[in-house]
C-alpha cells in the first residue's frame, strides 16, 4: 500500500509500506493491503509502519486524521 505523513510543515514520509499502526483515539488501529475505507481522529502517540524488506519505522504525532482508500494510506498529523 501507498503510505504518505504530512505535517503542516513537511512531509514525513512517501512511500510503499508493509502494514501501518496508528494511535487512533479509540486504540490502536492497524492497517494492511486493500483495507477497507476508513476516516478517524488520532491522538498523540507514534506512527509505526513496516517497510518491505522488514524494516520499521516510527514517527511521533501529537494528534491528526488518517485516511484509508484505494489502498492508500493518508496520515495529515500534527
Amino acid at each position: 500500500m501507498q503510505l504518505e505523513i504530512i505535517t503542516p510543515d513537511k512531509e514525513l514520509f512517501k512511500g510503499e509500506a508493509k502494514s501501518v499502526t496508528v494511535p487512533g483515539v479509540d486504540g490502536s488501529l492497524g492497517f494492511l493491503d486493500h483495507h477497507a475505507p476508513l476516516i478517524t481522529v488520532l491522538k498523540a502517540g507514534e506512527v509505526q509502519v513496516k517497510l518491505p524488506g522488514g524494516k520499521e519505522e516510527r514517527f511521533p504525532v501529537k494528534g491528526g486524521v488518517v485516511e484509508v482508500s484505494d489502498n492508500k494510506v493518508i496520515v495529515l498529523a500534527e
